[in-house]
């Protein structure tokens, strides 16, 4: 039978409940045991796939081509392990699924309620994964403890409490501890506010853990374990870390998997295993060389837009041994007449996905920027989109050439709708998602990163590379180096003599994880190392012997 650990939080939004569950199932799966997390969101949207990423960030896709919360992202890339739609949940998906079957008649004519029937649901859902195999199931119950929105899921966790024996079910609460510079002290009351809120709807947490910026002192723990009702060794200290990927050492010492172990029961563990983490952290603090890396998007002032595309790097950096500074560049604000003062420190240019106009014509000045200054570019599904519009417009002379998704008018629709998409007028979930092949091409470029014929990646976008300009674009140097075998769809473009120029279709860093870091991010970073110490070799004097 699996475990079930839930996290909540309180007092405020992002203090990271994502990354401690993150962290406590990566110290328990180094441990031997198989572990899962799942997210639900209190929002009533039925999955993020609508939402901008100014309201939630990016939207991750799945395997099978779900689109979830950012934080499904974060379990992927502590884990190595791939997650599903049942791994994300939102209360839309729930009132969705109860309003289904009562309109099927399933409940008989009685009277649909928050309870018995919502929480039922959301119970349902909360042990699914649990029927999977899984020693141990990690439940993220988005929001803050004491917003409306959330109560049900509360009183869900409240239900199975009291139903599982106490072996199989605990409560981690994660909480603030500010500290008053005026006072010079940290204050427990905003976390015994919190752990008040949680027990008034039923629910008493099994362990406290402590955001906080100063270290707990021993009597700060034991007063947040006299007021919460923990023991004093439940109570966690999570300090401000320099990366995110310090969190599970931090956890592991404060011994927050040994606490979780002793409350479940569990005896058929060993010492953890993380090797491997340790030598990626010491790689990520300790690098050799340095890089600057331009990040062309339109929604670079929130970081979360594009939160995998910073982890990739993160990762491609490390294996490098090479610390990459993303430097934020605003697309809309491109010019031609600041092209060039934006873009030339730069080692390396990727153009970030998206969707909409806004911003498309400075995407474009940085790919033509990068193309001719032989910049090593990387373009990411949109960014791919922008490097085809550009060669055409600039190399095969189509000087109207675009996007059908921008301008529906253009005479070259080199970027154009899918054939199964041009009737779809619904938004949601009706994208080409997930997971699909990919064929690569003999002696191309992509085939040498990948070391594999056959590849495959996750999709989520509507317009495709028109195959009725392939033969112009590959007879003027721009290759397709990767395609679908089934439908001929272009995944991969890449341009003959140039150092470093990739363009993709899919979304790479969706599948970046520590332990696996995607090969055309570590090979982008490489380049751009190379690019980045040719260029100061040859800004460096030449020595000239002297006659004495």
């Amino acid at each position: 039978m699996a475990k079930y650990i839930f996290v909540t939080g309180g007092v405020t939004s992002s203090l990271g409940k994502g990354i401690i569950s993150a962290s406590l199932a990566k110290l328990l799966q180094a441990r031997g045991l198989k572990v899962t997390i799942q997210k639900f969101d209190p929002y009533i949207n039925v999955d993020p796939g609508t939402l901008n990423p100014y309201e939630h960030g990016e939207c991750y896709v799945t395997e099978d081509g779900a689109e979830t919360d950012l934080d499904l992202g974060h379990y992927e890339r502590f884990l190595n392990i791939f997650t599903s739609q049942a791994n994300n949940v939102t209360t839309g998906r729930i009132y969705q699924t109860v309003i289904n079957k009562e309109r099927e008649g399933a409940y008989l004519g009685k009277t649909v309620q928050v309870i018995p029937h919502i929480t039922d649901e959301i119970k349902r859902r909360m042990l699914l994964l649990g029927k999977s195999g899984f020693d141990i199931v990690i439940t993220e119950l988005g929001g803050t403890v004491g917003d409306i929105e959330s109560l049900p899921f509360i009183e869900a966790v409240r239900q199975l409490q009291w139903e599982l024996p106490d072996e199989d079910c605990l409560v981690v609460h994660l909480t603030l501890v500010p500290y008053l510079k005026a006072a010079k002290e940290l204050k427990t009351k905003p976390t015994q506010h919190s752990v008040k809120l949680l027990s008034q709807e039923g629910v008493n947490p099994d362990i406290i853990v402590c955001r906080t910026e100063r270290p707990l002192t021993p009597e700060i723990r034991r007063k947040i374990a006299l007021f919460c009702n923990v023991k004093v060794d439940a109570v966690i200290e999570s300090a401000d870390a320099a990366t995110i990927y310090e969190v599970p050492l931090t956890m592991m010492r404060e011994k927050l998997d040994q606490i979780c172990l002793k409350k479940l029961a569990i005896q058929n563990y060993h010492e953890p295993e993380l090797g491997k983490w340790k030598e990626f952290l010491d790689k990520l603090k300790y690098p050799k060389n340095k890089v600057n890396i331009g990040l062309i998007g339109k929604y670079i002032e929130l970081q979360d837009a594009y939160k995998s595309i910073l982890e990739a790097f993160v990762h491609a950096g490390a294996i490098n041994e090479c610390s990459v500074n993303v430097v934020n560049i605003h697309s809309e604000f491109i010019s031609e007449e600041n092209v060039n003062e934006k873009l030339h420190n730069l080692d390396g240019l990727l153009v970030a996905p998206g969707f909409g106009m806004r911003g498309i014509e400075g995407k474009i000045l940085a790919v033509k920027y990068a193309r001719e200054n032989n910049l090593p570019f990387f373009g990411i599904c949109l960014g791919m989109q922008m490097s085809v519009i550009e060669f055409a417009r600039n190399v095969l002379h189509l000087k109207d050439a675009h996007s059908t998704e921008m301008n529906a008018d253009t005479t070259h629709a080199v970027i154009d709708l899918m054939e199964e998409q041009k009737k779809v007028t619904a938004k949601g979930g009706t994208m080409r998602l997930g997971a699909y092949p990919c064929h690569l091409k003999a002696g191309s470029r992509a085939k040498q990163i990948y070391g594999s014929d056959t590849i495959s990646e996750r999709h989520r976008h509507r317009w495709e590379f028109n195959n009725d300009y392939l033969q112009a674009f590959e007879e003027n140097g721009m290759i397709a180096s990767g395609r679908n075998p089934e439908s001929g769809l272009v995944e991969i473009i890449e341009l003959n003599g140039h150092p470093y120029f990739v363009g993709v279709q899919y979304h790479p860093e969706l599948k970046s994880t520590v332990e696996n870091p995607h090969p055309l991010f570590v090979s982008f970073i490489d380049a751009a190392k190379n690019f980045a110490e040719e260029k100061n070799a040859s800004k460096r004097p030449s020595l000239q012997s002297e006659t004495i």
